[in-house]
């Protein structure tokens, strides 16, 4: 809700701003980049959460928010046009409340600083960067060697979530990782040396590919291995725009 007496910012001048820094249209997408939903043109406030859900949006409203920032929009490749159902629900949650939609995929889990990637291992304590050739593969070699046990320990603490592991019986020395449902980049982890790959989702074939491969796999959550990104460009907005920022985490188990 605007204040009487206060410039706000622009919706555009954001959505430009993080346009500039994520380069959505270099990134061949499920989905469309950026601003998805036009509801307000000023801005004071914004709510940032993984997926924008019914539950977020409302979560949102009852914040009083202005713009929802999110890595999970809509308008995926292959879903129906229609605004009906589910989706005209949240459209119509959006609009009703002047609630704008800005979201960032993979523009958001490849940015060398702000991404999902890049966030995780700053909250895991590794020095991470993207392997080289694989844009989405980030890696790092942990200062002293862990066993499967102690890393698992070590990712619940950081994660609040216990993965689920596909152990191959070795010390852990080089870790891989990268976020979301990207369980097959488990062979190109492999085959770039690294003793682990951590990822949120696994599919019936990780199993056979880790045990195969030799390389134990880490199946952390896709909802909590994705949560640090949007809450880094969430804040890094805020700072530049003097804008108000809360991040709402709607606990997802998968």
């Amino acid at each position: 809700m605007p204040l009487a007496g206060v410039e706000m910012p622009a919706l555009a001048e954001i959505v430009a701003w993080c346009d500039q820094q994520l380069h959505p249209a270099d990134v061949d997408d499920y989905c469309p980049n950026g601003l998805q939903v036009e509801a307000c043109d000023q801005v004071r406030k914004i709510v940032s959460g993984v997926t924008a859900s019914l539950d977020l949006i409302q979560a949102a409203v009852a914040q009083q928010a202005d713009v929802l920032l999110v890595h999970h929009g809509y308008f995926w490749r292959g879903e129906p046009d229609s605004l009906t159902g589910m989706k005209g629900r949240r459209i119509r949650a959006l609009m009703q409340n002047n609630l704008s939609l800005i979201a960032y995929h993979l523009p958001l889990d490849a940015h060398p600083t702000l991404g999902n990637n890049a966030r995780l291992g700053v909250q895991l304590g590794l020095n991470g960067q993207p392997d080289a050739g694989h844009a989405l593969l980030w890696g790092a070699t942990l200062s002293a060697p862990l066993s499967t046990t102690e890393l698992t320990e070590y990712l619940g603490q950081q994660l609040q979530r216990s993965p689920i592991v596909i152990d191959a019986k070795q010390p852990i020395r080089r870790l891989a990782w990268c976020t979301g449902a990207a369980q097959g980049m488990i062979t190109q982890a492999a085959a770039a040396g690294y003793d682990a790959y951590l990822s949120g989702e696994i599919s019936e074939q990780t199993q056979h590919q880790a045990r195969e491969l030799g390389i134990t796999y880490f199946a952390a959550g896709h909802h909590a291995t994705e949560r640090y990104g949007v809450q880094a460009l969430g804040a890094e907005l805020a700072s530049r725009f003097d804008l108000q920022h809360q991040f709402i985490d709607l606990d997802n188990p998968a």
